[in-house]
């Protein structure tokens, strides 16, 4: 008995081992492996996603956690890519664009942190060079931007894809090749981004510069498929600018899509009124979790809904109704008291006057 205890001891220390040092790939638009022995994990990706009917532009940003010094990940596109660095403050922007609106809402009798039940009175709100390769591979572009190395490729072959992304210093998963191969069909082309800080000793931490990648699309369409290879729960901020409200047309495998601002903006402008084109355009802010990414069956297809219908989220905050400084509640029952008094005085009164008569 002691020796199977020991022996499933073991086994249960290796397997927590296994996990420490094994590679953690995540990523809401592909799969992210980092170099050797290091660790890398993906707890968000938040995309802003411009499309006008013709030409589809995606400003991708990663909030990453681990010890990692080099990652890559590769991304399809339904056609020929430019790729450069995106500009962090246009995520500052959406972020105030789409901030929920505040609004008090009263309440009648005391809560906990109310008196008497507290001594306070509070509201209670909580505050490069193209490398050679398999000929069924095609090296459209290769170029460093900042801390990425970016492979613009187009392959008629997956294997061959995963051969030359990794005789090109780009460690992708095992199964890329099985899992690209739906794109492969659809004559897609491929965005592969390997992360090598130039700083020595810099670690992939936080979050990382954003990328902006631009192709011709009729659709709108955000690439999701290659997520399945995920080993950790996925979380993904999309913001749409678009001619209308959009949605997407499915749930791919993950919960609900929960929108969490949509209306028409108008940047003056900065970022968000360069990547509109300088006129309005109606903003749709998505947030999705995908708890088991082996789910994810598709890409993103959005689409516009009958109605541009806005929103906003509205936060409330709860507030003891009070009357110059004294709660209501407390005037109402002392009044109640005081009549109730009165009501009892008079009562005893008559009473005593009925006697006497």
């Amino acid at each position: 008995m002691k020796r199977r205890i020991l022996t499933l001891l073991f086994a249960l220390l290796a397997t927590q081992l296994g996990s420490l040092i094994s590679p953690a790939y995540a990523c809401g638009c592909g799969a992210m492996v980092p170099h050797g022995q290091s660790r890398i994990g993906v707890d968000r990706e938040t995309s802003v996603v411009r499309w006008d009917g013709r030409t589809e532009q995606i400003v991708m940003r990663f909030t990453v956690r681990g010890d990692a010094e080099r990652a890559a990940w590769i991304m399809p596109v339904p056609g020929r890519a430019t790729v450069q660095l995106g500009d962090g403050k246009l995520f500052d922007e959406l972020v105030e664009q789409t901030r929920p609106q505040h609004k008090t809402r009263h309440y009648f009798w005391p809560r906990d942190r109310d008196w008497p039940f507290s001594s306070n009175i509070t509201d209670g709100a909580g505050a490069a060079l193209p490398g050679a390769g398999d000929p069924a591979v095609g090296v459209v572009g290769r170029e460093r931007l900042g801390d990425f190395d970016v492979a613009r490729l187009t392959a008629t072959d997956p294997d061959a894809l995963k051969d030359w992304l990794e005789s090109n210093g780009f460690t992708l998963p095992d199964r890329l090749a099985t899992e690209v191969k739906p794109y492969v069909d659809q004559k897609w082309e491929y965005v592969a981004v390997r992360l090598a800080p130039r700083a020595p000793g810099k670690k992939l931490r936080g979050e990382l510069d954003p990328l902006r990648i631009r192709f011709d699309s009729d659709r709108l369409v955000y690439p999701m498929r290659l997520s399945r290879m995920a080993k950790t729960p996925q979380s993904l901020g999309l913001y749409v600018l678009a001619e209308h409200r959009m949605e997407p047309d499915s749930r791919i495998g993950g919960a609900a899509p929960k929108v969490t601002f949509a209306g028409t903006v108008s940047p003056d402008d900065g970022p968000l009124a360069e990547l509109a084109g300088g006129k309005p355009v109606f903003l749709t802010a998505i947030d999705q979790e995908f708890p088991d990414p082996s789910r994810i069956d598709d890409d993103h297809e959005l689409r516009a809904t009958a109605k541009d219908t806005p929103y906003r989220r509205t936060v409330y905050h709860g507030e003891l109704l009070t009357v110059g400084g004294v709660p209501v509640w407390l005037l109402t029952v002392s009044a109640a008291l005081v009549a109730l008094a009165v009501s009892v005085t008079v009562v005893i009164r008559r009473r005593r006057s009925g006697r006497r008569s």
